[in-house]
């Protein structure tokens, strides 16, 4: 019993999950001989303003290319 839980940002319709959540089942399926009845995947959205990478959040501006010349 697969249970795939899956992080995104919030965002996708309703239509993109179940097409995702099909591709998933689809794959254990295939790739662990998984029944489709026995495939769960628990959608979690997230804010960009919860989600930091390399200690910046997701919601925040890009940072700006470094000036010419620079040594940061």
């Amino acid at each position: 019993m697969p249970l795939i839980h899956v992080t995104l940002f919030a965002g996708r319709t309703a239509e993109q999950k179940r097409a995702f959540a099909q591709a998933l089942t689809e794959a254990a399926v295939h790739s662990i001989g998984a029944t489709p009845e026995s495939v769960d995947v628990i959608f979690t959205d997230v804010q960009r303003s919860d989600w930091a990478t390399a200690g910046r959040l997701w919601s925040d501006p890009p940072a700006a290319p470094p000036e010419p010349g620079s040594t940061g």
